[in-house]
């Protein structure tokens, strides 16, 4: 199913055919370096989208979608959505093959603001790894701003829509 097209972009559910491309991103040390508890292991990557295939765009459970290209739908990254409590925590990993070219940047936009006209209520939060500074400057050029270290997470808060006062109540 597709979930939404952006320019460039489609953002569907992931499908047994991308099992390969997550595989050879997912063991590549640029993509790897600053994820933590993503499958690596082919039979896991292949159970995975087995599990996320049927994913729907809700907050109601974590969904997962693929990115891929337009042209040939060959799949670029991931993002993986997570409702919580009032906020809608996104997570996202690109293929070393297509960085630097926008697809992030264009991918979140267009799936944050379909979001965000869904569910007008929840803040958004992204966490990652203090020293990744690409996925940073990503997230400010989105709007994020820096919530600050949150040592239960080992990682640095984002959040767009989202004010200091929520954020001293949730962590």
């Amino acid at each position: 199913m597709i979930f939404m097209e952006t320019d460039r972009l489609v953002i569907r559910n992931i499908e047994p055919k991308d099992v390969d491309i997550m595989y050879d991103y997912r063991n590549n040390e640029i993509c790897a370096r600053y994820q933590r508890g993503q499958a690596r292991d082919y039979d896991r990557i292949r159970v995975l989208a087995e599990r996320r295939k049927d994913d729907r765009v809700s907050v109601k459970a974590p969904f997962m979608a693929a990115v891929a290209l337009k042209e040939s739908d060959e799949m670029v990254g991931e993002i993986v959505v997570v409702p919580g409590e009032g906020t809608i925590s996104l997570g996202y990993t690109f293929s070393f093959r297509h960085q630097r070219k926008g697809y992030a940047y264009e991918s979140l936009t267009g799936l944050i603001n379909l979001l965000h006209e869904r569910y007008p209520e929840r803040a958004f939060v992204s966490f990652t790894e203090p020293e990744n500074e690409p996925s940073i400057a990503l997230l400010k050029k989105l709007g994020y701003k820096d919530m600050g270290y949150v040592p239960s997470e080992k990682s640095q808060m984002f959040g767009k829509w989202l004010n200091q006062a929520e954020k001293t109540e949730r962590v």
